[in-house]
Parts: C-alpha cells; structure tokens; sequence
C-alpha cells in the first residue's frame, strides 16, 4: 500500500501556527494575506465569499467571546506545493459569553466547543474552506433553549434549501448496494464503505468489521460512544427519524502508513426526510441537509477512534421553518 504524499515536513505546523494568531494572538486583519480575495466558506448556516466576510466573521464571534482561546488537536492533510494542499484541523473553542452576538446578550456562560475547519490552499493562501462546529452543545452550555432559539432564528433569516436534490442512497431506482468493491484497508476507500454500506445499505452488522472491538466515537453533545450497542444505536436513532437518510461522501484526506496507522478525514452530507418520531421530536416532513466532517484513527484495518462532528442546531433550524 502506497503512503500518503507529505506536501512540505512542516504544514501542520504552518496550520496551528496561523490558527493560533488569529484566534490567541487577535491578529485578525493577517486573514488578509491568509486568504484568497474571493475565498469561498462554506457551513451549514449560510455560505459566505470574501476576506471581509471572514474577517467580519471573526470580529463578531470575538466580540461575544472576548476571551475565547482554541486548543488544536490534530491536522490531517495531504497533497504538495505546486498542485495544493487540502488540511483538516481539529480543535476546541473555549472561553466565556461576555459579549453581545449571535445567541443574544451575554450570558457569562462558559463554553466547550469542539470544531473542525477543512481548507483548500493555493498558493500559500485558503481558496475554499468547510467549517464544522458543535454549536448545540455551545447553546446548551449557556442556559439557553435549542428549539426556541432555532425557531427564531428560522423565523428571522428563513432556511437554504436550494441544492438539496435527489437521495443518492442507490442507482435510479435500485436499490442501495448491500457489497462494493474496495479494501477496508485501505484508507482512501474506508469512508465510502462505511457510509455507502452502513448508512445507506443499512448494513450495520458491519459496523462489527469497520470498527474494533473497543473502538470510541465523538459525536455532536460532547456524547461518547464505547461499544458496538452505543454505535449501533446511533445510527439507528438518525435512520429512524429520516428513514429515507443519506450519506454522500465528499471529500476523503489521510495520512500515514499500514504500520502505524492511518489519519483519516472525511467530509460528508446527510440528507433526509423528517418522517419518524424520535430524538427530534414529532415528524414534521421537512427535507434536511446538513454537512460533516469525521476524522478516524485507523490501526490493523479498523477504526480504533472517530470524532465525527456536524451541526446539530442548523438541523433544528431546518427542522423549525415555518409552512
């Protein structure tokens, strides 16, 4: 099996480095020479385009967490110089609701936020970039009601929902594939299979060859799932509520080699339709999309370690708009 392409020994590095000036240092006006001119974000709530629209991003969300600090995790990225360098950056917001913002006048509340940024890089500067964040979890942490807030907000800006298309869970009218073709082992091919066979091909006993045995996953609510039940039951609750549910993967980076492991990450979608009781309340019919990205560790061919991470909060959203 071919290892991963390094781009340079120390990007990684260059990631956390610029990460850390923005966010710790406040030197928010370097987005300017960090940052394509026409540079693309795209995230659940609303896809932006400029530097003035990152940088304005930045101000508010500093100007309601004055003392707001992130601590890097772990960056997965590949590619080189001269074609491009796709990253992955994980991490954790910290700091207290001091500030006016998005969630309303200051709190005080302190919050724990895990978030992952991918970003596509040209010529030492992001051209496209893909933010994940836990931002229920954030709302809870400050005393403050979901749905209520997500009804308001749902009320006040409407929802996107142009774009959102057909299910691709099988081909025409086919069913889903229940096999396909590719190596678990090999790290450009796990996602697909894990999202093209359990998710869509409903397949879970696979979750018993994807994963080891003692094997840990993150999700959204800062909820820690440890045992195949746990896993199995997460997957579950989803498909429950939006029978129709489906998985398209995106984008797949990883890095390392067969003996000592592999870095993944993969950014994917989800689709469905509200039709199911469940963790979401009543079924009210609403289509939802909503974007993901998951990181996986994976040793002897199975995924000992997964932070999968989406938006829970912009699904209440979509969940809350009015007709």
């Amino acid at each position: 099996m071919a290892e991963a392409v390094r781009p340079e020994p120390d990007v990684a590095g260059e990631v956390l480095r610029r990460t850390h000036q923005l966010w710790d240092d406040r030197a928010v006006g370097l987005i300017y020479t960090q940052y394509a001119h026409n540079v693309q974000i795209h995230q659940d709530v609303a896809d932006q385009i400029g530097q003035e629209a990152v940088v304005t991003d930045a101000i508010r969300t500093l100007a309601a967490f004055p003392d707001l600090r992130l601590v890097g995790h772990e960056v997965i990225w590949s590619g080189n110089a001269q074609d491009g360098v796709h990253s992955s950056h994980r991490a954790v917001w910290c700091g207290h609701h001091l500030g006016h913002g998005r969630y309303g006048p200051p709190t005080g509340g302190r919050i724990h936020c895990r978030v992952i940024t991918q970003q596509d890089m040209r010529g030492g500067r992001v051209v496209q970039e893909w933010r994940v964040r836990d931002e229920l979890a954030v709302i809870r942490q400050l005393g403050l009601d979901g749905w209520a807030l997500a009804r308001s907000m749902a009320e006040a800006d409407g929802v996107h929902t142009a774009g959102f298309g057909e299910l691709a869970r099988g081909h025409g009218q086919r069913p889903p594939p229940t096999t396909l073709d590719g190596d678990p082992a090999d790290p450009e091919a796990l996602p697909g299979l894990l999202y093209g066979l359990v998710w869509n091909g409903r397949m879970f006993n696979l979750l018993r060859t994807y994963y080891a045995d003692d094997a840990v996953i993150w999700v959204p609510g800062h909820r820690r799932l440890a045992t195949l039940q746990a896993r199995m039951h997460y997957v579950l609750q989803l498909l429950a509520a939006f029978s129709d549910g489906a998985m398209q993967l995106e984008q797949v980076t990883w890095t390392g080699t067969e003996p000592l492991g592999f870095r993944i990450a993969a950014r994917w979608t989800f689709q469905g339709t509200h039709d199911g009781p469940g963790l979401y309340g009543a079924p009210t019919g609403r289509r939802v999309r909503v974007m993901g990205i998951s990181h996986f560790e994976v040793r002897g061919g199975r995924i000992v370690r997964e932070s999968m991470l989406w938006n829970e909060f912009a699904l209440l959203v979509q969940l809350s708009r009015p007709g």
